[in-house]
């Protein structure tokens, strides 16, 4: 089987009214993300996604498209896509960093390989643990009305976990965090995504005035480089600390891991820039004796479908302690897909079928096709 054809398909996806979310990055209102197709000359198609997002990765749709017609599908066409670590060391090879836009091309890779041989991307890792897993839906940095009326509407659901974003006023913080704890009763885990909003002194503070809410973890509360001061912070509380930002590359992992500064990694494939990387990453937690979560830039169908497959098959991603973040799909008006994937509001049901088990919806995919390729800021 050989490489014919990459195809870039720029797609603008707006968040449902009333679920835009906010965090110290800023507020996410639309999506300008990249669908990727990998054709081949048996006819074979895998799909991946790419979850642009500037503020975050420093990607764009334009940049997205430009990186992968102009380096990366020259560099694969006519190659094996099914020889998934020889086609990652060419990503690596023609393109620097970019990981939400090699990170698409390396799921399609692996979409189309379970195709090929009839068996799904979590076959494909080892085989699934789970078929089913918790997750947890987010409450973005609103004013508290705003915030425990979204709370509400989540419990209302039969959500049982939530994450609050804060870090970008520390009074608004604390109240809004005390009155969603306060709406949720303490049958509810919560824990908090700072997105590196808070600088070590105002992030100690913040420990001591949030001690009485009975939190799950606290996610990324400083800069993603300062390590000591995360380590610092990890001393000082019983409430696990979770790095996101922090923890771009297998390198990033281990500078985390090995003076143990946090407890919990934040992993997902467009991060990580793919599949391998994020269970490469994920096994290095694993043998530090640190746990892992899924994270998430508010995916569609297709990114989400490929953290589906990779929970569910790496042991070292706990989804049960520290519910996944599979819930992209929810926010949008769609997620792109044939048959939505099953989303909460529990649990987030794995999919079964060959490669990722999801296929896009044409009619969708012409309606939210974004020619201009332009990319909107967003968190």
């Amino acid at each position: 089987m050989k490489i014919t054809r990459v195809e870039t398909i720029p797609v603008n996806v707006p968040l449902k009214s009333g679920l835009t979310t906010k965090t110290a990055h800023g507020e996410h209102v639309t999506s300008p993300y990249v669908i990727v197709r990998v054709h081949t000359d048996e006819g074979v198609v895998g799909l991946g996604e790419a979850t642009l997002a500037p503020r975050w990765s420093g990607e764009t749709s334009p940049g997205c498209v430009a990186a992968i017609q102009g380096l990366i599908a020259p560099a694969l066409l006519g190659e094996d896509p099914t020889a998934i670590t020889r086609r990652r060391q060419k990503l690596d090879g023609v393109v620097k960093r970019n990981p939400f836009t090699k990170a698409a091309v390396e799921m399609a890779l692996w979409d189309l390989t379970g195709k090929a041989r009839g068996a799904s991307v979590a076959e494909l890792l080892g085989g699934r643990l789970r078929d089913r897993l918790p997750l947890k839906m987010v409450v973005g940095a609103f004013p508290v009305p705003t915030a425990v009326s979204l709370a509400q509407s989540f419990l209302d659901q039969g959500v049982r976990h939530l994450k609050v974003k804060v870090g970008l006023d520390p009074e608004a913080d604390v109240e809004r965090v005390h009155a969603v704890r306060e709406c949720a009763g303490p049958g509810v885990s919560l824990g908090l995504d700072a997105n590196q909003g808070w600088g070590l002194p105002v992030a100690k503070r913040m420990l001591a005035a949030l001690a009485d809410c009975d939190l799950s973890f606290i996610e990324q509360p400083i800069a993603a480089n300062d390590l000591a001061g995360l380590a610092e912070l990890r001393a000082l509380t019983h409430v696990p600390m979770m790095a996101d930002e922090s923890v771009f590359t297998l390198t990033d992992a281990w500078r985390l891991t090995h003076p143990r500064a946090v407890d919990i990694l934040s992993v997902y494939p467009g991060k990580h820039g793919g599949i391998a990387a994020t269970a490469e990453i994920a096994n290095l937690a694993s043998a530090a004796g640190i746990a892992c979560s899924i994270g998430s830039n508010l995916e569609l169908g297709v990114g989400t479908a490929a953290m589906l497959h990779v929970a569910a098959a790496l042991p070292a991603i706990d989804s049960v302690r520290y519910p996944g973040d599979f819930i992209g799909p929810l926010y949008h008006e769609t997620g792109l897909l044939k048959s939505p994937l099953s989303l909460g509001p529990v649990e987030a049901v794995v999919p079964t079928g060959p490669g990722l088990g999801v296929e896009v919806d044409a009619e969708l995919l012409e309606k939210y096709r974004d020619e201009s390729g332009s990319a909107r800021p967003l968190a």
